[in-house]
């Protein structure tokens, strides 16, 4: 009796497991349809999740000077940090590829990892397919605010 509601208990966090990761994707690809993007005509959402439940949306936000605009990813965490929040659950990204998961730019994997490496990101497709990674493995062998601690060792330059 014992083992059948445990195995049930199980069965309920894992569906409600996978429900929250099903409404995170839902609200990225909801983000999407709000993306300003004249240019690339690609259009990206994200939504961040919070340890408290709290979600964020961000899209991404194109300008005629290039290197100005700002990705989903970007816009969602900064859109957190603003509301005081810095330690984040996960972060759920969409984009209108239909044969690939939109992975995120090398800027936004080093944004996302200043905020830790061991948090979940959901790249998805517009039918909410998705593959399921850390911040880690997006970004391995990652350069975060804790290395800026480490004792600095002087090399002395003999040539």
């Amino acid at each position: 009796m014992g083992d059948q509601k445990m195995r049930r208990e199980l069965i309920n966090g894992l569906n409600e497991h996978l429900s929250g990761i099903k409404e995170l994707i839902w609200k990225s690809l909801e983000a999407r349809k709000f993306a300003y993007c004249p240019y690339s005509k690609f259009r990206v959402g994200a939504a961040l999740l919070t340890h408290d439940g709290t979600v964020f949306t961000g899209c991404n936000v194109e300008n005629a000077c290039f290197c100005l605009g700002i990705c989903a990813e970007r816009t969602a965490i900064s859109k957190a940090v603003s509301e005081g929040y810095r330690d984040f659950k996960a972060i759920a990204i969409a984009s209108d590829m239909c044969e690939h998961f939109v992975s995120p730019c090398g800027g936004c994997r080093q944004f996302m990892r200043e905020f830790g490496a061991n948090w979940d990101v959901y790249l998805s497709k517009p039918d909410g397919s998705y593959v399921e990674m850390t911040v880690e493995e997006l970004l391995p062998a990652s350069f975060g605010p804790e290395d800026l601690k480490m004792k600095k060792v002087n090399i002395r330059n003999e040539f």
